[in-house]
């Protein structure tokens, strides 16, 4: 059976995504370096059922240490495919900590990949971002534009970065490699800091939800298991086909109002919003919108998930935790 390396296996999507795969039939070597951007013991708590399971191992890691560290923590493990979702991610934080941002997303991407040509593992599954299109004008975000001007935050320029090493690899070394841009992912086990974990909370604290702008941006809102189900068929991908190199969007193709999401997240909890208007944030982007065209052709790629059923499963998880 093959075997996958996840990199960033204890956050929200690598936790999920892990867990996928597993039942999928593959050996999963897992990565993590436990970042304190938030608590650990929500990481901890993703592993759960992770480190009990027979085909998991798990190496706390950070990728910042080098190439080496990655060959002595992992000497014996064969590994046919690495699906790297480790970053340090958001807009906002990367705007305040640049240095840190680019440190942990290129310079442990380049640990990685140079880990992986001196191994010889040839199939990569890249985790970019939405974010490297900006406030690119043209609509639906397309693969193939030109995003030399589009990158307006720290967080971006590390995402994009990534993936022209990626095509520094592929060119050097024959590294197979898929790029994925995710667009706002959600759902169970989301990052504390995104913005549905902080609205369900301050909606069951009788609070005022902030309102950055006049409430019109809007955000392809993709559910965790969407996003997933299209890392899982990458995987699979990478594994049966030879001398690619794509880039493909993974979103919902459908762009959600702040207002009109504020208003489904109320819903979906019972109660009516109040609202704090706030002026917009540095690095913030107007509108995603991805044109997953490439993805369903390339991939069988199709999310299946509203974001009515989406959310009713996201607050139900966030109501079953011990802090609820």
């Amino acid at each position: 059976m093959p075997s996958v390396l996840v990199t960033g296996c204890a956050g929200f999507i690598g936790s999920h995504l892990c867990e996928r795969l597993l039942a999928d039939g593959y050996r999963v070597v897992g990565l993590d370096n436990f970042d304190p951007f938030y608590n650990r013991s929500l990481k901890q708590a993703n592993l759960t059922t992770l480190v009990a399971h027979p085909r998991f191992t798990f190496h706390e890691l950070e990728l910042r240490r080098g190439s080496e560290a990655l060959a002595d923590a992992l000497p014996a493990d064969p590994i046919d495919v690495v699906v790297h979702l480790a970053a340090k991610a958001g807009v906002g934080p990367s705007v305040r900590q640049p240095i840190d941002y680019l440190e942990n997303n290129v310079i442990g991407t380049t640990h990685l990949l140079e880990w992986m040509h001196v191994r010889g593992i040839q199939k990569l599954f890249f985790a970019s971002s939405s974010s490297v299109y900006g406030n690119t004008r043209q609509q639906p975000f397309r693969e193939d534009m030109n995003l030399l001007s589009a990158v307006i935050s720290p967080y971006a320029a590390s995402k994009l970065a990534g993936e022209q090493l990626t095509y520094t690899y592929h060119h050097l070394y024959q590294l197979d490699v898929l790029n994925a841009r995710f667009f706002t992912v959600y759902g169970p086990r989301q990052r504390p800091d995104l913005a549905i974990h902080k609205f369900v909370r301050l909606l069951r604290a009788g609070q005022a939800i902030p309102v950055y702008g006049d409430g019109s941006t809007a955000r392809d809102y993709t559910f965790v298991l969407d996003t997933v189900d299209g890392i899982a068929r990458g995987v699979a991908y990478l594994l049966t086909h030879t001398g690619v190199y794509e880039t493909i969007n993974l979103g919902n193709n459908r762009p959600v109002p702040l207002l009109e999401l504020i208003q489904a997240v109320g819903d979906a909890v019972g109660v009516t919003p109040r609202l704090e208007f706030h002026p917009m944030q540095a690095g913030d982007v107007d509108v995603t919108y991805a044109d997953i065209s490439k993805a369903q052709q390339l991939l069988d790629y199709h999310p299946r998930t509203t974001l009515t059923d989406g959310l009713q499963q996201f607050v139900a998880w966030e109501h079953a935790q011990p802090s609820a």
